[in-house]
């Protein structure tokens, strides 16, 4: 059997695999839980909007045990967040509609360990082939330039440029205006974390000490910033 015959039956397979999950669904889970289907099949309210990697081995579902409705998920090369007006595009719009129209009162921005994304910005020669990911991580470049003026003797790069991403991304999130009057109105509450795809750990950022800290080992790391106009309604 040659190279195309075998990645075509790879492919096959793949398809069959994914088209049997549905069935096993549609069959088996979905009976189970029709009622909360039937609810959710003129409404949504999640709990949070949850923006993490493109990356196949995170399942933000699965690792946080939410059910269908739950969580609002924005899902991106890298867990990146624009800056307000740089690029009206996919990630702002979910952004404004969770804030605006689902009310969510979370956002949880997830990195995780083993990222491609943050490999690939402390190696941009890597991207040369990709123009469009090489332009999209541009929105990473302040957590490599972080890195590299104060880690510079860091035993593990990935893992600081992991975390500085997602405290960069925590903070393109707040020049968004919907965000913005949020958070100064103590309405909205964001959080930082990065998982460990061996450990099943989650790391959580914490604005008042500066820190990633372990979930479950102490009070939830928050990142968000103290209100400044608390209990005022918008007008």
């Amino acid at each position: 059997m040659n190279n195309d015959s075998r990645r075509n039956e790879s492919a096959e397979e793949a398809l069959k695999q994914i088209v049997d999950g549905f069935n096993r669904f549609r069959n088996e889970v979905y009976p189970a839980q029709q009622e909360l289907f039937k609810q959710l099949a003129h409404e949504q309210i999640p709990r949070a909007m949850f923006i993490t990697c493109a990356d196949s081995r995170v399942a933000p579902e699965l690792i946080t045990q939410s059910s269908p409705g739950d969580l609002f998920v924005s899902r991106n090369v890298g867990n990146v967040v624009p800056p307000y007006g740089q690029m009206m595009g996919g990630v702002s719009t979910a952004i404004e509609f969770a804030v605006l129209a689902l009310n969510v009162q979370h956002i949880i921005i997830c990195g995780h360990s083993d990222c491609g994304a943050m490999k690939a910005v402390l190696a941009p020669e890597t991207l040369d082939s990709l123009p469009t990911v090489k332009a999209w991580l541009r929105h990473a470049e302040v957590a490599k330039i972080v890195v590299e003026d104060n880690c510079g003797c860091c035993d593990d790069k990935l893992a600081m440029m992991t975390e500085e991403n997602v405290i960069a991304q925590l903070q393109h999130l707040a020049t968004h205006p919907s965000v913005a009057s949020r958070l100064a109105r103590g309405e909205l509450f964001i959080h930082g974390w990065v998982y460990d795809i061996e450990t099943a750990r989650i790391r959580a950022y914490d604005s008042e000490t500066n820190e990633f800290r372990q979930i479950g080992e102490g009070p939830l790391p928050m990142a968000t910033p103290r209100a400044r106009y608390p209990g005022r309604n918008a007008s």
